[in-house]
């Protein structure tokens, strides 16, 4: 029985199509497995401790196994540590606390179902400078205060006030003398200090005018009583 070109030709398109189908979905489930490539390590320091962070970041979050091992001359010299995680799109890191040396090598290997086992590659080496604690500021020197204590500062004596007696200027020599009544402060201020002179011609006028009267009067008397 013989098959016609044209199903011939209808069996070859399909064979190809499911090839092709076959591929693609083979692909996609390489691209979705875990791989290797998808963990990093690296070393660091927190404060003065040496730390070996590994990130996972594989996002199918297969739980993944993780062993970190001290190199010596291409030969294991001693186990750090095993963990496990499981990783993510954005990453999922653990620690292993270790106080590496510098430029000294660390192999890690990963064990993740039956998609992966084997090492990150290349071996992490670690920095060239060792983690150093953050030293404390050392507070300045305080001078310290001298043996021999300072003199003391003596307040100045303040002048006695003058008494009441020192304070008043002595009386002049003619003070017992009365002033004239009314005081100099008022003639000064009136003005009639100019008639003292006036004053003084006719009160000795009328002393004399009454001297005359007595003496005329007496006269008198004296010629009645002869």
């Amino acid at each position: 029985m013989s098959i016609s070109r044209r199903t011939a030709r209808s069996v070859r398109i399909l064979g190809v199509a499911s090839a092709s189908a076959a591929l693609t979905l083979g692909l996609a489930g390489n691209a979705l497995a875990c791989n290797i490539s998808e963990f990093s390590a690296v070393a660091k320091c927190d404060g003065a401790k040496g730390v070996i962070s590994v990130t996972d970041k594989d996002p199918t979050g297969v739980a993944a196994t993780v062993t970190v091992f001290l190199e010596s001359n291409g030969a294991d010299e001693k186990l750090v540590g095993t963990q496990e995680v499981k990783g993510s799109r954005e990453g999922v890191t653990i620690d292993f606390s270790e106080d590496w040396k510098p430029n000294a090598e660390y192999r890690i290997h990963v064990k993740a179902g039956k998609q992966v086992d084997e090492d990150i590659k290349p071996n992490l080496v670690t920095p060239s400078e060792a983690c150093k604690s953050k030293e404390p500021s050392t507070p300045s020197a305080t001078p310290s205060p001298s043996d021999e204590p300072s003199s003391p500062v003596t307040a100045k004596p303040e002048s006695p006030a003058p008494s009441e007696s020192e304070s008043t200027p002595p009386a002049s020599a003619g003070g017992s003398t009365p002033s004239p009544a009314g005081g100099d402060s008022n003639l000064a201020e009136t003005g009639s200090s100019s008639n003292t002179g006036a004053i003084a011609g006719i009160a000795a006028a009328l002393v004399a005018a009454g001297a005359g009267v007595m003496f005329a009067l007496r006269r008198r008397g004296a010629t009645n009583g002869r």
